[in-house]
């Protein structure tokens, strides 16, 4: 277990979050990005990109890139390991006894909270009904969104598999969420949708209404994953393959709704595409950065990063 065994009720376990963040900046434990937000606009969504202005200082700290959401060093050797053991600096609570709440340490957004495996899993096994629990647990104590990205080709930097959510809304202006008014008109058929704007392989799914409590937002979210992987092509049969592998995806989920989406490669261009890019929030390191995304249009850059359909 860590430092503190006893779960806090899910209502209080934000202001955990926000006391710990508070804590954590007087003591130099938590290292936030500055950014600058910039606005462009595609398919009626303002997208949001943030420009990072402290990307020297990220630099010194031995970091390669600002991924816009994952944590701590860049490494793919599950040796070199920043959650084992974690700072106890970013502790904010033991979600359950599979996981537990740690402070995103270079964070862009503010509470910028990680739901980590106690011991080492990989970030391309399969998501289990734990993970999800834990996530639940997040999504139960604040309106929030939560992400994954399994996978180096789909944004992520660090193997030891850890979920990730923030508090919404993303941005200051529009939807909480940019792509939400797109989300909102796709055309289902049972409970798949898809998003007519969206010109690569993805998947929605409608949570039932709202969940009574954790656990039951838990069994939702798991059977509602194992539906999208389904419908993506990804298949069901690949959480039952020996190696227990999955081919690199990113997945965002609410309280009301998951999407996922196949990933066929990391970059667009200089530029590391993760999950939140698939909200509407992205990420980039300096201005030349910031005029590739203009100059190709958000839709374009999503598009060139997931599965084109055939």
């Amino acid at each position: 277990m860590g430092q503190n065994s006893a779960s806090p009720p899910a209502d209080g376990l934000w202001e955990r979050v926000v006391r710990r963040a508070e804590r954590a900046l007087i003591s130099g434990a938590l290292s936030p990005i500055r950014t600058e937000e910039h606005v462009v606009d595609a398919d009626r969504v303002r997208f949001v990109v943030r420009v990072v202005s402290s990307i020297r200082a990220k630099a010194r700290e031995g970091l390669k890139d600002p991924k816009g959401g994952d944590p701590q060093e860049e490494t793919t050797d599950p040796r070199d390991d920043p959650f084992l053991p974690y700072d106890p600096e970013l502790f904010v609570a033991d979600l359950s006894d599979t996981h537990v709440l740690l402070l995103n340490k270079f964070n862009v957004l503010d509470h910028h909270v990680l739901a980590v495996t106690r011991l080492y899993e990989d970030q391309e096994a399969p998501l289990t009904k734990a993970d999800f629990a834990a996530l639940a647990r997040c999504l139960q104590a604040v309106d929030g969104l939560g992400f994954y990205n399994c996978g180096a080709a789909a944004g992520a930097s660090q193997r030891h598999k850890h979920l990730q959510a923030v508090a919404l809304p993303l941005t200051r202006v529009g939807p909480a969420i940019p792509v939400e008014s797109l989300l909102a008109e796709a055309r289902f058929d049972g409970r798949i949708g898809a998003v007519r704007e969206f010109g690569f392989r993805h998947a929605i799914i409608r949570l039932e209404a709202p969940a009574s409590s954790a656990s039951a937002l838990a069994l939702e979210f798991h059977g509602a994953y194992r539906q999208l992987l389904s419908a993506t092509g990804i298949g069901v049969e690949a959480l039952d393959r020996a190696d227990r592998r999955l081919p690199p995806y990113n997945l965002l989920a609410t309280s009301s709704w998951m999407l996922l989406v196949p990933r066929s490669r990391e970059h667009f261009g200089s530029v590391s595409i993760n999950a939140l890019a698939f909200a509407g929030s992205m990420f980039v390191s300096d201005a030349a950065q910031l005029q590739e995304i203009a100059a190709a249009g958000p839709m374009a850059v999503l598009g060139h990063v997931a599965v084109r359909e055939d």
